[in-house]
């Protein structure tokens, strides 16, 4: 049993986990973290980093591609794919090394082991104490006057088609791809299929999308949906959309997988199923708490992530809120802000910023024009055009499609949501992300000056439009 007792005892290293971690350091607390992984989770060895490194190299991929349409022509080049993935590891390891020296710097004890809460005992009146399993087979007890819990979530497979991790992958296995598929099928829509729908046709890889709901990226706007999948079509993606399949539809073989789609069968190398997470709630010892559950086994927590039991939090993943990794952080904080009473703000989703990392990117922040009718909001819906951006034009004479629209509450015109799809979108919005926080008007949006030439004029723009004194457009 561990000598000291802790003001919190953190369950999971990954984003949520090490930035409260930090957090509660800055407050002066004692804190333990128990990560069973490796410190970073998700985001930082399966999830956002990793992928984004990829899709950085199908960027470049596509831009040298297309370079001549620049005037610059590049006569012979490859793709290296064993680079491709040694850059990869490179930033994850330099970005874990990171996150190790942020723990030492911030006197931050951590357990590398499975960690499990206990019920009451004679070592605690409450429930709480943390065991860790250590690989060896050893254990330890960490008592604690607070806990907070940031377990995460994993891959789900479809019930009958099981991920085998050699044809049948999860977006954690294909990540660890030595080479190339020369044939991709993605079983999901949203945004992790439509990611590495992008990346591998930028790879040069014929890949085709699979989406059992009426159409991809749903919780998006429909516009911004029908204006990627144009995009993607464009560059020899192929979508089935309202398409469900069955255990009759799909045939794994040892090197390849067989799906039948509308009486017609197509081979495939590998099929990626992104239907959606889990949360990692199993096995944890919620059993020993007052904790509940929703139907879907993520943990309930009330506006400042308190659950149940009032000395045990939860953020990230396993809550079932959006699964980000800066909703996460966001939801940490405010975890342990109000832990040791720093009167916080609830967590405002309306105002955390979304994106998709495709190309051509996507970026939202609040409700879209279909969310706020199924409200029952008088809504209205106000768009500029990127190819009415000097900047835009010079980043992409072909690509012109994108748009940034804005969603208007009428009744006290207020902005209630921003979608944009085109250029470096993942980066504008967080002007949008500070506007909203600081409940700033358009007027103000739009008199705000924006440097020229430069793609955040959009915003500029769409502020003046709304005003009806709108300059380009």
């Amino acid at each position: 049993m561990s000598e000291q007792q802790y003001d919190v005892v953190i369950l999971g290293g990954g984003t949520a986990g090490y930035v409260s971690a930090i957090r509660a350091s800055q407050l002066g607390k004692k804190v333990a973290l128990v990560e069973q992984a490796l410190l970073g989770g998700t985001c930082l060895h399966k999830g956002c980093i990793p992928t984004k490194a990829l899709l950085k190299s199908a960027e470049v991929m596509h831009t040298i591609t297309h370079a001549s349409e620049y005037g610059v022509d590049v006569d012979d080049f490859k793709l290296n794919f064993s680079r491709i993935q040694e850059r990869k590891a490179e930033v994850v390891n330099q970005m874990f090394n990171g996150v190790n020296h942020l723990m030492k710097y911030n006197n931050i004890d951590v357990f590398n082991g499975i960690g499990r809460i206990l019920g009451p005992s004679i070592f605690s009146p409450q429930s709480g104490t943390i065991s860790v399993e250590f690989e060896d087979g050893e254990s330890e007890l960490i008592p604690n006057k607070n806990v907070l819990i940031c377990t995460g979530s994993t891959p789900v497979s479809l019930p009958f088609l099981p991920f085998d991790h050699e044809v049948v992958l999860s977006s954690d296995d294909i990540l660890k791809l030595e080479q190339l598929p020369n044939k991709l099928a993605i079983i999901g829509g949203g945004v992790i299929g439509l990611e590495f729908a992008s990346m591998m046709t930028d790879f040069n890889v014929e890949v085709t999308v699979i989406e059992a709901g009426e159409r991809i990226l749903p919780t998006e706007s429909k516009h911004i949906a029908k204006s990627l999948k144009k995009e993607l079509t464009a560059r020899g993606v192929q979508f089935f959309e309202n398409t469900h399949l069955t255990e009759n539809d799909v045939k794994v073989m040892d090197n390849h997988i067989d799906i039948t789609i509308n009486d017609k069968t197509y081979t495939y190398d590998k099929l990626l199923v992104s239907i959606g997470r889990k949360p990692n709630t199993d096995d944890i010892g919620l059993n020993n708490t007052k904790i509940k559950l929703s139907e879907s086994n993520h943990i309930l927590v009330n506006d400042f992530q308190q659950t149940e039991d009032s000395h045990i939090y939860a953020a990230g993943d396993c809550i079932g809120k959006l699964q980000l990794a800066h909703v996460g952080s966001k939801e940490g904080i405010t975890a342990i802000d109000h832990m040791f009473e720093q009167q916080p703000l609830p967590v405002d989703y309306m105002t955390m910023p979304k994106c998709v990392y495709t190309q051509p990117e996507i970026a939202s922040i609040g409700m879209h024009l279909d969310e706020a009718k199924a409200q029952n909001i008088k809504a209205r819906t106000y768009k500029v055009p990127f190819k009415a951006i000097g900047k835009a034009v010079i980043e992409d004479t072909n690509n012109q499609n994108g748009f940034c629209e804005v969603v208007i509450d009428q009744d006290n015109d207020t902005v209630i949501g921003l979608n944009m799809i085109g250029p470096h979108v993942t980066e504008l919005i967080n002007e949008v992300s500070l506007f909203q926080f600081m409940n700033g008007s358009t007027l103000e949006l739009g008199l705000t000056t924006h440097a020229h030439p430069s793609l955040s004029e959009v915003l500029m723009e769409l502020g003046l439009k709304v005003e009806n004194r709108s300059i380009h457009v």
